[in-house]
């Protein structure tokens, strides 16, 4: 802010009384001094009037007035100085106090609109809340079933029957369901039994037993892949429970209404029946049981959910308890949904020992997020749960393809299930088979008729352009004038040179491998370069940003090596992963390089297809993108394999400086696709119950 001084004003400005009174007390007394010796003469202004001199005496005096005078004159000029730089540091003062307070209220401000866009979020998720309250307040319904059948106030058929009628009422208001819920137990029952079902559903009862679910754990794709697709099946009309461990590491802010259902089931393991507690809870609308051993306290007592010599014995031993409490409680679902080797040991346990408990109209479906993580066993310690290792350890079961003395259990859940769902966006079903099967290729060639690829999808309520809060204006394949607005606000953020009219490339990694190292710092030199040439042409039109999260102290050196290497004002290195910053670094961007196009955890390439940004891969276009005749695959790999399968980050560039219309149809065209859980991944998994049910 300018600074203007005034000095002819300084002697009478009434913003310094203080200084001024001061000066006008020390400047009196000389005033008097003055006129006493003077005579007549009251002004400084003007010399005093000549008289006769006598004595030496009055010489001396004389002269000593004279003096006097001559002194006034000099400390006159001297005080009103003194003042004005007086007044002057006063001002500067001022103004300075005058910054600050217009700072802190700029500051006051900015955090006003934060609390009003914060407001705003949590209103905005209030009502996404009630939106799910029909699926919450069913959820809760069907676990006070369960409550009632554990507890023996009612029977395991009594509650089958009464489940249905939650089930067929799923298409009812939610306050007619919240009434029910408010009921006792006695008149709960009573109104249950004459609800009238005023929009009955067909769709499937699903129930997952798995080990992983978003977010109340979360340590790889199991997590957001249970949430994401339990909710999309849930609100095209299917119920869906889970059933999981309770871990101690277990997010329990995260569940709605958690409470230990007081009841004695018993698990077989080992030779013997042991105790377990039951707890119920709520979690995005989806009913999620909780088991905990009693004696076997410890399984589950670790920091971590893998990774533990007794991983067996941990999860046959909940597998085996999930089934004893499905019989317990008398629920008999359409489809037991379990996933990855963790609990495949329960479609041998199931075929082999519970299907005649109540079971026989319930089919077994497993998915895999890949075949690279396996369990391979002694055969005796399939006795544990129960079973019988002389019967499963033979080439057409549970025995090891390459280590016959072993059994392996994802093997086993292969070939005891009545559909395997393999989770890959990009590789077609029978490059899975032939290549990808990390030893299982013979098991998965016989049963490859039952095998179906499903594409993995996200969140769509969270990942949003048109709605998502976080971002400072929203867009639309519609109106795209947003996506521009959030260029600039990512630009100022980072401290990069705005404009809108830039080449920006973003690039988010969960974390950084060796192998991908090399290959990143050969595209960042290459960014680098062009945009060199970019920036003395096109106005500094290239940028670079990298985001990711390494976990190796001396990775994360390399790193910093190589950004001072770099010493391009250009490129950005962020070491840290942030949620917010992640959504405009994909909004903002119009290139994100991805590491893969089947990217099981943050689902860049979906992303960025939704926020109109091109996905281009780390690695260079190879075969694994061509189709060879009538073998399946996706949509999604379709889609991409015809638009950016093959497409370099050097092409990328050069199509948006030199084609920007036909770039922007082709973004536009892109976020006009639904790669959500709710779309192909889900159509896929309900097409497998619908198939697995007619057997």
């Amino acid at each position: 802010m300018p600074i203007v001084v005034v000095a002819a004003s300084v002697p009478r400005l009434p913003l310094f009384p203080q200084i001024w009174k001061k000066n006008q007390n020390s400047a009196r007394p000389q005033l008097l001094h003055c006129s006493k010796n003077i005579g007549e003469s009251t002004s400084l202004s003007r010399d005093p009037e000549p008289t006769e001199l006598g004595s030496p005496r009055d010489m001396e005096v004389h002269q000593r007035n004279l003096k006097s005078i001559d002194n006034e004159k000099e400390e006159k000029p001297n005080d009103i100085w003194q003042l004005f730089k007086e007044a002057q540091q006063n001002i500067l003062y001022l103004n300075k106090q005058c910054l600050l307070a217009m700072e802190e209220l700029e500051r006051l401000k900015n955090e006003r609109t934060l609390l009003l866009d914060r407001v705003e979020q949590l209103e905005m998720k209030n009502q996404a809340n009630f939106r799910r309250d029909k699926f919450t307040i069913s959820s809760e319904l069907l676990l006070r079933i369960d409550s009632l059948v554990l507890n023996g106030v009612i029977s395991s058929m009594e509650a089958s029957d009464l489940r249905r009628l939650i089930i067929d009422a799923r298409g009812s208001s939610a306050d007619d369901l919240y009434g029910l819920n408010c009921k006792n137990d006695a008149e709960f029952l009573v109104e249950l039994h004459h609800f009238s079902k005023k929009s009955k559903k067909n769709g499937f009862h699903i129930i997952h037993i798995c080990t992983e679910m978003s977010p109340v754990v979360s340590e790889g794709p199991l997590a957001s892949y249970i949430t994401g697709l339990s909710s999309a099946l849930q609100r095209k009309g299917n119920l869906v429970e889970v059933i999981l461990p309770k871990y101690s590491c277990l997010n329990l802010e995260e569940v709605q209404g958690l409470r230990e259902v007081e009841t004695e089931l018993h698990s077989y393991f080992n030779g013997q029946l042991h105790g377990n507690r039951i707890w119920t809870g709520v979690v995005y609308g989806i009913g999620v049981t909780f088991i905990q051993p009693v004696y076997y306290s410890s399984l589950f007592s670790h920091d971590k959910v893998y990774g533990y010599s007794n991983d067996f014995e941990r999860f046959t031993y909940f597998s085996r308890a999930s089934l004893d409490y499905l019989v317990k409680s008398g629920k008999k679902p359409d489809v037991l949904h379990v996933h990855n080797w963790h609990t495949s040991i329960v479609g041998p346990l199931f075929w082999d020992v519970f299907v005649s408990q109540g079971f026989e109209g319930t089919r077994i479906l497993l998915t895999c997020q890949g075949f690279n993580s396996q369990c391979l066993e002694q055969p005796e310690k399939l006795a544990l749960c129960g079973l019988d290792s002389s019967r499963l350890l033979r080439p057409d079961r549970l025995q090891d393809n390459n280590k016959s003395h072993l059994v392996n259990i994802l093997k086993g859940g292969v070939v005891y299930s009545n559909k395997v769902i393999i989770m890959s966006s990009i590789h077609t079903k029978g490059r899975i088979v032939g290549a990808f099967g990390h030893g299982l290729e013979p098991t998965l060639d016989i049963h490859k008729e039952k095998l179906v690829i499903a594409p993995r999808g996200f969140d769509k309520s969270t990942w949003d352009p048109s709605c998502d809060n976080i971002l400072p204006q929203s867009y639309s394949a519609d109106d795209m004038k947003g996506k521009s607005v959030c260029k600039v606000v990512l630009q100022r953020h980072l401290d990069l040179p705005e404009g809108a009219s830039k080449i920006l490339v973003g690039c988010i990694y969960p974390d950084i491998l060796d192998a991908d190292i090399e290959k990143l710092k050969t595209l960042v030199w290459m960014a680098s370069r062009r945009g060199v040439q970019l920036m003395t042409y096109f106005e500094d039109l290239f940028k670079f940003i990298f985001m990711g999260s390494s976990k190796s102290p001396g990775m994360r050196r390399e790193l910093e090596i190589f950004e001072e290497e770099v010493e391009d004002e250009n490129v950005r290195f962020i070491d840290e992963y942030d949620e917010e910053l992640s959504h405009l670094i994909i909004s903002g961007s119009d290139i994100l390089i991805c590491p893969s196009f089947d990217d099981p955890l943050l689902q860049v390439p979906l992303k960025a297809i939704k926020y109109g940004a091109a996905p281009v891969p780390l690695h260079s276009a190879d075969s694994r993108f061509r189709l060879f005749g009538d073998d399946e695959s996706t949509t999604f790999s379709q889609y991409i394999n015809q638009t950016f399968g093959n497409l370099s980050l050097g092409q990328a560039i050069d199509e948006l400086k030199n084609n920007p219309s036909q770039w922007n149809t082709r973004m536009i065209d892109a976020m006009e696709k639904d790669f959500s859980w709710d779309s192909e991944c889900a159509d896929v998994h309900i097409s497998a119950y619908a198939a697995v049910k007619r057997l």
